[in-house]
């Protein structure tokens, strides 16, 4: 699962959502998806415009986290 690490970043570099708003211009509802982790698709502008804001990379900002085996099927076997 792709994580957006937005809220990790600004508490870093001790930044508001508001000023982020303010100086890119990106809707501040917008940036509450991605502060939160809920964001279902990444626009492009979005992300260029937080990662030239932010001076990190999209690297930095999305990670990959790892979710496990979730759709392995388990075959366990009671134990005699």
């Amino acid at each position: 699962m792709i994580s957006c690490r937005l809220s990790t970043i600004l508490g870093a570099k001790r930044i508001k959502v508001s000023d982020v708003c303010r100086a890119t211009g990106i809707a501040r509802a917008t940036l509450d998806r991605y502060y939160n982790d809920r964001v279902n698709s990444f626009d492009r502008e979005v992300l260029s415009k937080l990662c030239d804001y932010l001076q990190v990379t999209p690297a930095d900002l999305l990670v990959v986290v790892d979710q496990g085996r979730l759709f392995d099927t388990h075959t366990d076997t009671p134990e005699s």
